[in-house]
């Protein structure tokens, strides 16, 4: 193939191929050309041009297929355009020709029909430069046309429509011959010239003045004529010609001079009444209407007015929103004149009468629904109500004759019925669209929404009773604070007008729909109303036998509230669930004998009455079993039983009971029937097992009942076909925009559709999809359906020989049927059994034996050669299934022999289409296809049929099939790729156009090959770049197909190679692509479209992006007109189609396409982002806005963009998005959200403005989140006052992450300040509103955590501007102290739950932020003095806001607290497990009741940690002391306080003592906590575990709770084990140290213990013998720890736990093996070392717990430990620092040393010896690690040695073998060469050399003094050069001067005599001096200092050293002398010694 890629043919290459691969290479290299022809030099083209001429038009005379053909001509045209056009005459000329050509053989016509093609877009491009050629060219091919074929009339007219658009208004003179031409092709018999024609008409109308002025009747009366017959296709193309031509005709204004005489301006209501004849009459004209239609007895084609209903759309659309807006109220009425009595005839069936409210309601949905924004569809509803009380009017007109008692039916009545359906459905959808922010309009009195909805609740139709109670529904669900009100108005008018009929079942149908809408709203009703309805419901069923009139109605009324009641779910039935299982026992006879005698007493009446509550009954405990599965006990299921068998008894007599009592019984005892199925479908089929032969003889009778009429094929079987094949049935059965009106098409004659009169039951069922209106289709269809659902279950169950007898009995009633009923009969009876094998197949069963397949087969069989294809699709699904259920590979194999001997002999389309695709379908379920033979064997068969050019059906099926079979195979099928992509292939290049569902079915095959090559794509052989090849040329010869469904295809194979081989396929084509489309009208591209952009987001959004962008900007021509991509990017056109589209699937790809975009580019075109929400916010900132915003400023700015608003109406450029709705704004809001946390993972710069206006300035392209703070604030409150409740949520949170992650953000240009202090006046202003009273309780209690996260953040410290947000807090705290009595009773009860329980968790968290600050502020009083250059004033500050803060909750602290505790308690309750519900409250808690307790839980989950903390700061603040003395009696007005602890009021002590006050608290605190950490579930928050943690930290803070934990050891081990499973299970480092401060309290307050019980044992028994004194601590006399029952076990455990996981060296079980090398050393993160230090610390309290015996026990592990960490970190840091961990361990060390058990007689010697092996152990540190000396850390081994040295007992050290070692350690550091190790050294020893016991430090001091004097002697010869040597040397002479202090009288002198000629060395004299370094100068002062200080000390030693030594002296004196005055000045300024130690002081002295 890359041999095709030339300008020029290669002709070598092409003349070498076979005949099919020339017309692949063809289409190749035109392709290829059509790339490269725009982008060559005009010089090269037209060097070329001739010879390419010649190639091309050679082609033509090659039977081009149809794409070969398009691109051909599209190649000449581009051609010409770039190059000469001096031969394009010629080419024309030979066109002409061609087309001429007498040769009618059918292997001429592609060369005719390319000819053809060619002139279409030669014209196209080059228009007028053609010059008057086109009137020969147009004469000619319209004399073609007259004989031609189809393809022929086809091609023509689209290339007639190439020619028009390219001439413009030069082809006037050929306007009429066109027009003539395209009239008869409109009537066309093939679909595809329809579409063409009015494709060629569209383009003509532009031009051609006559088509919408004079001849403007007849081409009406022609589209509509187009209409019949026709297809989706067809009727979308004449509706779109249609609807523009109407709307040209009422908006030109230009008339030409020579229609003007005879030319009347045509007005909106010509236009109207032309439309309105074609809806009502149809196409039989205006003035002759036949005689039919003067009988009455014709009806309107409904194809016509399916048409007709979409032109009306179209002709809305096309004059667009603000036409709508401005003439709605005449649309209106005309619209809905449509079903009125005006027009009698449309609607007198009543299937007519649906058909036309259907059609009616589509047009108002897609108009008003689709094109109007909220303020329009506000004014339109305000419209419609008006006309509903016009309608009103008329009927109380017609009504006020007689009373209600009397009613007349008049024809009026009757007649304003089908205009107040369509009316109110339209009204509901509205307002279910417009959701909340409808609100304004039902609180509009002038209006009256409600009270119009409710007045026609009354109205005599059924259908508009119904559809009111709908309406009312909608209402309920768009705004939830209704529902509660409504239900209460219905409930209270049906009680009052209980004698009234219209009144029992209108009202009862509202309340039943209403509490349908309850599970829609997340707020919930009141649970009390549930009661109310069942008593309303009992007292309806026990009053209907008073009344005969009206007891029909109030049955019914009684089930159908009790059926709705079940909606509620469990909580709410449970309470009602014994009544309403009487009244269930009560409805059917409790014997056979009782049925008996009924049948023999009633008359009609009285059996309609008892079907009709029998089958309520039937419909209320289905609804039970449906929707409250929780309460089916086996003691409920026992209790629903008893009634069934009667219930199946009444079934079978009904036929009886209807012979006798006639017709009126017919519609009741269907609807027994269908009600008495469905309830036994959903029961467990063990239930009824008794009457399984009963119910299965009526099942059969019902499913082949002959006098059934309705072909029901369309509304029973698509559900039992695979979804994969129904796509060979056309576009009726797949999902278009126009499915609501479409259906009606697909249903039949005798049926239009369902409605809500056909089953009133249907009013409280789930929406089926989105806000359309439940669609019962009639009873009759209902049943059947309902039966085979019954048969599919029943049939399962029973036995073998019971099977065989009902299918031998089912294939005999298909026998003996003829003709249609036959068909109709096949068709119940294969659905039945499809049911049948499903369930078979989930059930895994069996079908039985050998006779019961052959039956069944047979019965599959003869399906499959039925004419319907829907029951062929159906049967072949079968078929699949059988396989699947017999599940033997023989008889697999059989099935398929039957289907290939069928098509080897078979001829006709039926039989060859049906068992083509059983063989497709055959391996669907069994795993895919195994065998190669079976595999060979169908491939072979499908080739051939799929190449059958008579009959595109059988191709159509056959490719389908074979697409299936490419699926199942696999792996298997890769022999066969090549071949069927060839076959593939060919058929796209040659297969014509019309046939498109052939085509469909070839882009399947296509997509299923690409999927089964899959990765392999990517390989680079010529054999896999060939199949690229093939499935590149494939994509692109569909994505050139005319049909929207093939170029859904092509996207979607594009969509899988890209997935396979990205860099193959091309990119910005593609994109390209996807942007023509992604407006199409056809649901189904537009999928596709969105799908294939949603994956490549994923992995190059960018590009895409780019790429959009780019395409638009090169685009020439205008671009699609509903995407702005120039303006908005590919990003906005999106969401302006998030916007428009209704599609719910739809929607949720563009959000997740949306999504990904903004994941991967956010933060680089931040910007861009921010602007496209800001855009879809801010337009709809104009609808007035609810809150007034707090400053002058703020508010100009507002009235400012009121102004801009107002002015950008008129011009749609400044604003890109025009009034979106609210569920595309809160999407807005949610990418806010999103943006914010992408910045967040992007940088720091996004959050710290210094740096980023730095950054900024550097480079202005980068962009920075908090440069643009002021647009997210300002987002974030127009969202957060928005009237759309679900938009204030989405801003409220918005707002809360505003706050959480600017904070902290500074301000530069006001130190101290930080930047979000300007916008306070916004977010006061923003929550403001949601604290109103009518705010919903999920806005309030979101805006409370908003408040809290605004006070907590400490933005604002002046408290003045503080209150204003405080007081929102304060006013909500104050409606919870109100209690239960003042809630809201618009809500479930546990709304308020939510609301008061997030007030409080605000407080909390705003009371612990408090006193955080306060701690903190005290800490840094403290250490005030380090505080470096800070003002005074910012220190009073930070005092200030800290303790004013305080101060602000103090005043509430004790209602706070109070509240606090109740809600722990109600939490404690809610968390114990379901065995104690016994115990809880009956009347609920404080917080919820005890109805509503499952709603309460999540609130409390979400509140109760912060609770939990802040009460146990409370508690602490108070340390435990009870303040309040009246706390003992309760003095708050509520059923449960903290203090009650669900005591029983006879047992509550008046006054509890403030001790068990404490106790309760506490244990409550402490429950509470453990409870939760002892299984913190996996999803529970890091926020609440850490704050948990917290609250114990602060609970042990005190001294009475640590008193309690360590008086209680058991209860103190549970929590450390607690605490141990916490910190195995959750890796956070936080969480770890927090649970490890938690055990040091613990241990911290068992130590506390233990000393008490020490301290109060010595003073008791102060006199007695200390002998006898008994053992504190652990361990008693024994030193026995039992694991399990050991504070001290479990507290080793915890941190042995933490120490080996962050050092698993020390696991002595790991030391050895080979995961953990030997001796290398780890660096810990800084967690892990804070974490180490931490258990150290603990660790060495341990033995201060333990008796003498204990701690000997305990030491061994706790030493190991400690020098285990020593050992393993002690590594030599850069700067010489200590690493964190080896400070912690020598911390622990010395404090374990230092312990008084060492010391204790009894433990002395056990401890002694411990410590020596531990010293031990850390001298031999050093042996172990020769080859890694450089990492050890000497010093810090060292100072261990050191600790030893000085913190033991002298017998520990000072053993002969240990003390050698330990000098030796210390000579060698002497001896090292570095300075610090020697410095540090020296310090040590300085340490040691003053220990006060002599045997401790004379040996060392005589090992190591004579070295270090050595040492000073040597600093003589080598004068240090550094600072760090120099540190060295002044360490040394204070250990020198040290030694000389500590040495006896007799040595001293000897000592002094040393050491002052080293000193005097030191010193420099004058000249010396003023040369010497820094660090001579340096040890010359110190010298000299030294010296001062030690020669008056020793006078006399000194003075007999200077007398013998004369050069000495004048050395020291002349240092003296000459430095006096210098030295005055530097012991000023040196008054800190130079080097190591001053740095240290630096840091710690501030003085």
């Amino acid at each position: 193939m890359e041999l095709a890629h030339s300008l020029l043919l290669n002709e070598e290459a092409y003349n070498q191929l076979g005949e099919f691969p020339k017309a692949e290479f063809i289409f190749e290299w035109l392709q290829f050309l059509e790339k490269l022809l725009p982008v060559t030099s005009r010089a090269d083209i037209r060097e070329n041009q001739k010879k390419l001429v010649e190639q091309l038009t050679s082609l033509l005379n090659n039977s081009p297929g149809p794409p070969t053909r398009r691109l051909l001509a599209k190649n000449l045209a581009v051609l010409y355009s770039t190059g000469d056009t001096f031969s394009v005459y010629q080419t024309i000329d030979k066109c002409n020709e061609l087309i001429r050509s007498k040769d009618d053989s059918p292997s001429y016509l592609p060369t005719k029909l390319a000819a053809v093609v060619c002139l279409g877009y030669l014209y196209k491009k080059l228009g007028r430069i053609l010059g008057n050629s086109f009137t020969d060219t147009v004469g000619n091919v319209l004399k073609a046309m007259k004989n031609a074929e189809s393809q022929g009339r086809y091609e023509i007219m689209l290339s007639l429509q190439n020619i028009l658009n390219g001439l413009g208004a030069a082809a006037i003179p050929c306007h009429r011959d066109i027009y003539k031409a395209a009239r008869s092709c409109l009537t066309d018999r093939s679909m595809a010239v329809r579409c063409a024609a009015a494709k060629c008409l569209l383009e003509l109308q532009n031009e051609a003045v006559f088509m919408w002025s004079t001849d403007l009747d007849s081409v009406v009366t022609l589209c509509f004529k187009s209409f019949e017959g026709s297809n989706y296709d067809v009727r979308l193309e004449v509706s779109k010609l249609l609807g523009t031509i109407l709307a040209r005709a009422l908006t030109s204004k230009q008339i030409t001079a020579s229609t003007k005489q005879n030319f009347r301006r045509i007005s909106l209501e010509d236009v109207m009444e032309l439309l309105g004849t074609g809806f009502l009459r149809g196409s039989c004209g205006f003035l002759r209407a036949s005689g039919d239609m003067l009988k009455g007895t014709s009806s309107v084609s409904r194809d016509v007015r399916v048409g007709v209903t979409q032109a009306y759309v179209v002709f809305v659309s096309t004059l667009g929103a603000q036409w709508l807006e401005r003439n709605f109220s005449a649309f209106l009425a005309h619209i809905l004149d449509l079903v009125s009595q005006s027009h009698p005839k449309a609607i007198q069936s009543p299937v007519d009468a649906i058909g036309c409210r259907r059609c009616v309601s589509f047009i108002l949905r897609a108009t008003v629904g689709g094109l109007l924004g909220e303020k329009a569809q506000i004014a339109a509803a305000k419209e419609i109500c008006q006309a509903i009380w016009k309608l009103k009017k008329v009927v109380d007109a017609a009504m006020s004759d007689g009373n209600l008692e009397t009613k007349i039916n008049t024809t009026d009545v009757t007649a304003s019925q089908h205009v107040l359906v369509c009316a109110l459905q339209e009204l509901g959808s509205l307002i279910h669209g417009l959701g909340t922010t409808a609100a304004p309009l039902l609180q509009d009195s002038s209006t009256g929404v409600l009270e119009a909805v409710i007045s026609v609740i009354l109205h005599p139709s059924i259908s508009v009773r119904l559809t009111a109670a709908w309406c009312l529904r909608c209402i309920a669900v768009a705004l939830p604070s209704y529902v509660s009100l409504l239900l209460d108005r219905c409930i209270e008018r049906l009680s009052t007008l209980k004698p009234c009929p219209e009144a029992v079942t209108g009202y009862s149908f509202a309340v039943a729909a209403l509490l349908g809408a309850v599970k829609h709203c997340p707020l919930g009703i009141p649970h009390g109303k549930g009661k109310v309805i069942m008593t309303v419901a009992e007292d309806l069923l026990c009053s209907a036998s008073q009344n005969s009139r009206i007891s029909l109605q109030r049955m019914q009324a009684g089930w159908l509230l009790i059926a709705a009641l079940m909606t509620l779910g469990p909580a709410v039935v449970q309470h009602h669930l014994p009544r309403m299982l009487l009244l269930w026992k009560c409805i059917f006879p409790s014997s056979p004998k009782d049925l008996e005698t009924e049948k023999t007493r009633g008359d009609a009446f009285t059996w309609q009455v008892t079907l009709e509550g029998r089958a309520g009954a039937l419909c209320a405990i289905k609804s039970f079993v449906s929707h409250c599965a929780g309460l089916l006990t086996d003691e409920v299921v026992q209790r629903l039983l008893p009634p069934l068998p009667s219930a199946v008894d009444l079934l079978t007599q009904l036929s009886s009971i209807y012979k006798s009592y006639g017709n009126s019984l017919k519609t009741p005892s269907t609807v027994y029937r269908q009600k008495l199925y469905e309830l036994l479908a959903v029961l467990p089929p063990k239930a009824y097992e008794g009457n399984f032969s009963a119910v299965l003889k009526e099942l059969v009778t019902d499913l082949t009942v002959t006098d059934s009429q309705i072909d029901a094929s369309a509304s029973l079987l698509p559900s039992l076909c695979h979804e994969n094949d129904l796509l060979l049935l056309g576009p009726l059965l797949q999902e278009t925009d126009h499915r609501f009106i479409e259906e009606q098409l697909l249903l039949g004659n005798s049926i239009a559709g369902g409605s809500l009169e056909y089953d009133p039951y249907s009013i409280y069922e789930k929406f089926a999809k989105g806000d359309s209106v439940p669609k019962p289709l009639p009873p009759a269809l209902s049943v059947i359906s309902a039966a085979t659902r019954l048969f599919g279950v029943v049939f399962a169950h029973i036995t073998e020989s019971h099977r065989l007898q009902v299918l031998e009995q089912l294939l005999n009633c298909i026998k003996q049927t003829k003709g249609s009923r036959q068909q109709i009969v096949q068709l119940h009876v294969l659905s039945a059994f499809s049911t049948s094998l499903k369930h078979l197949a989930n059930c895994k069963g069996s079908l039985g034996s050998e006779e019961v397949r052959r039956s069944a087969l047979m019965l599959v069989m003869g399906a499959l050669e039925s004419n319907n294809p829907l029951l062929r699709c159906a049967a072949a699904e079968c078929l699949a299934r059988l396989a699947q259920v017999v599940s033997d590979s023989a008889f697999t194999a059989g099935l398929a022999q039957v289907s290939f001997d069928k098509l080897k002999s078979a001829r006709d389309v039926v039989s060859r289409t049906g068992h083509s695709l059983a063989l497709g379908c055959l391996y669907r379920y069994l795993g895919g296809i195994g065998s190669t033979q079976h595999l060979n064997a169908c491939v072979g068969i499908l080739y051939t049929l799929s190449q059958d050019s008579t009959s595109p059906d059988v191709q159509a099926w056959a490719l389908h099939s074979l697409s299936l079979i490419v699926d199942q195979a696999g792996p298997l099928y890769h022999v066969h790729v090549e071949p069927t992509l060839s076959l593939v292939l060919m058929l796209l290049l040659s297969v014509p156009p019309a046939y498109a569902e052939v085509h469909q079915s070839l882009g399947r095959c296509l997509n299923a090959l690409i999927t089964t090559l899959g990765p392999e794509l990517q390989g680079s052989s010529t054999a896999v770049s060939a199949l690229r090849t093939s499935c590149l040329l494939g994509c692109a010869a569909m994505q050139d197909n005319p049909d929207c469904l093939v170029q859904a295809q092509a996207i979607s194979c594009l969509q899988q190679l890209h997935m396979f081989a990205p860099r193959h396929v091309n990119l910005s084509n593609l994109v390209s692509c996807l942007c023509m489309n992604l407006c199409s009208s056809y649901l189904l591209l537009r999928r596709a479209v969105v799908a294939c952009l949603h994956q490549l987001v994923q992995r190059e959004a960018a590009e895409v992006s780019e790429y959009a962008v780019a395409l638009v900007k090169e685009s020439k021509e205008d671009f699609t007109p509903d995407v702005n991509i120039r303006e908005i990017g590919l990003e906005g056109a999106l969401l302006g189609l998030l916007d428009k589209e209704l599609d719910p699937r739809l929607c949720q790809d563009i959000k997740e396409t949306l999504t990904h975009m903004l994941t991967s580019m956010a933060v680089e075109k931040l910007s861009f982002w921010l602007k496209l929400c800001k855009d879809v916010l801010a337009a709809s900132a104009d609808f007035n806005t609810v809150a007034s915003i707090d400053t002058t400023q703020e508010e100009e700015t507002a009235k400012g963009d009121d102004v801009s608003v107002l002015t950008s109406d008129s011009d749609d450029r400044f604003h890109p998005f025009r009034n979106p709705r609210w569920s595309t704004r809160v999407f807005a809001a949610e990418c806010v959200c999103k943006i914010i946390s992408q910045c967040e993972n992007a940088g720091s710069a996004h959050f710290d403005i210094t740096l980023a206006q730095e950054r900024k300035q550097r480079d202005s392209r980068d962009d920075f989140l908090v440069l643009h703070l002021a647009d997210l604030v300002r987002m974030a409150f127009m969202a957060a006052t928005d009237h759309s409740d679900q938009l204030r949520l989405a801003g409220l949170q918005m707002l809360q992450i505003i706050v959480r992650k600017f904070a902290a953000v500074p301000e530069p240009e006001f130190p101290g300040h930080v930047i979000l202090e300007q916008y306070q006046a916004n977010v006061g202003a923003a929550l403001r509103p949601a604290f109103a009273p009518e705010t919903p309780p999920d806005v309030t209690a979101k805006a409370c955590q908003v408040c809290s996260a605004w006070i907590a953040s400490g933005v604002v410290s002046d408290l003045n501007d503080l209150r204003r947000v405080h007081q929102l807090l304060v006013s909500s705290l104050l409606k919870v102290q109100a209690g239960k009595e003042a809630q809201n009773q618009q809500y479930n009860e546990s709304t308020s739950t939510m609301e008061v329980l997030a007030v409080l968790k605000a407080w909390a968290e705003v009371y612990i932020v408090a006193i955080e600050k306060q701690k903190n502020q005290s800490d840094t009083h403290k250490h005030c003095l380090k505080i470096a250059n800070s003002s005074e004033e910012s220190l009073r500050d930070v005092t200030f806001s800290a303790s004013g803060l305080l101060d602000l909750v103090q005043a509430d602290l004790g209602t706070l607290s109070r509240l606090w505790l109740a809600a722990l308690q109600d939490f404690a309750l809610l968390t114990l497990p379901p065995e104690y519900a016994s115990q809880l409250p009956a009347e609920g808690g404080t917080f919820y009741t005890a109805e509503t307790i499952e709603n309460a839980r999540p609130h409390y989950y979400n509140s109760w940690a912060l609770i939990l903390y802040a009460t146990a700061l409370w508690l602490t603040s108070t340390g435990f002391i009870v303040v309040d003395p009246d706390e003992g009696v309760t003095n708050l007005s509520r059923p449960v306080t903290p203090t009650t602890m669900c005591q029983d009021s006879s047992t509550r002590p008046l006054v509890k003592s403030p001790e068990d006050v404490n106790t309760d608290r506490f244990h409550l605190i402490l429950g509470i906590s453990v409870e939760f950490l002892c299984s913190p579930r996996s999803d529970a928050a890091m926020e609440n575990i850490i704050a948990c943690l917290r609250a114990l930290q602060a609970l042990f803070d005190v001294p009475w709770p640590r008193s309690k934990i360590g008086g209680d050891q058991e209860l103190g081990v549970e929590l450390l084990n607690v605490l141990h499973r916490l910190i195995l299970t959750r890796e956070s480092p936080d969480i770890q140290l927090a649970a490890l401060e938690v055990v040091r309290l613990i241990l911290f307050a068992a130590q506390e213990h233990v000393k008490e019980k020490r301290r109060s044992a010595e003073v008791d028994d102060g006199a007695a013998e200390k002998e006898t004194l008994p053992e504190f601590g652990e361990g008693k006399d024994t030193g026995g720890l039992v694991p399990g029952k050991s504070l001290v076990f479990a507290t080793l455990e915890l941190c042995v736990c933490i120490l080996v996981r962050q050092l698993p060296q020390l696991n002595p079980k790991l030391t050895y093996s080979p995961a953990v090398p030997p001796g290398k050393h780890l660096l810990l993160s800084e967690d892990g070392s804070r974490l180490v230090a931490a258990a150290l610390v603990i660790l060495s309290d341990v033995p201060a717990v333990c008796s003498p015996e204990g701690s000997v026990s305990v030491l061994p592990t706790i030493l190991y430990l400690i020098v285990g960490v020593l050992k393993e970190t002690a590594v030599k840091l850069q700067d010489g620092q200590l690493p964190l961990t080896v400070a912690a361990s020598l911390q622990a060390l010395k404090g374990l040393l230092s312990s008084p058990m060492a010391r204790a007689e009894k433990s002395q010697n056990a401890w002694t010896d411990l410590l020596r092996s531990a010293l031990f152990t850390v001298l031999d540190c050093w042996d172990q690690v020769d080859c890694l000396l450089q990492e050890l850390d000497e010093v810090s081994l060292l100072t261990a040695i050191t600790v030893f040295v000085m913190s033991t007992s002298p017998e520990v050290t000072t053993v002969e073998c240990l003390q050698k070692r330990c000098i030796e350690k210390f000579k060698t550091a002497l001896d090292s060469k570095d300075p610090l190790v020697q410095c540090k050294c020296y310090q040590l020893l300085h340490s040691i050399f003053q220990h006060p016991n002599k045997t401790v430090s004379y040996p060392y001091i005589h090992s190591l003094a004579p070295s270090i004097v050595g040492k000073l002697q040597e600093t003589e010869r080598a004068k240090p050069e550094n600072a760090a040597e120099l540190q060295v040397v002044q360490e040394g002479i204070k250990v020198v001067t040290a030694l000389t202090a500590a040495a006896e009288e007799q040595h001293r002198a000897h000592l002094v005599a040393c050491f002052l000629p080293i000193l005097i060395s030191f010193l420099l004299d004058e000249n010396a001096l003023v040369s010497a370094t820094i660090s001579a100068k340096n040890l010359h002062e110190i010298a000299l200092q030294t010296l001062m200080q030690i020669g008056p000390q020793y006078s006399s030693v000194f003075k007999k050293i200077m007398a013998s030594s004369p050069t000495m002296k004048a050395r020291l004196e002349s240092a003296v002398k000459g430095n006096q005055e210098s030295i005055k000045v530097k012991t000023t300024k040196h008054a800190k010694n130079p080097g190591k130690s001053s740095s240290i002081q630096l840091k710690t002295n501030f003085l």
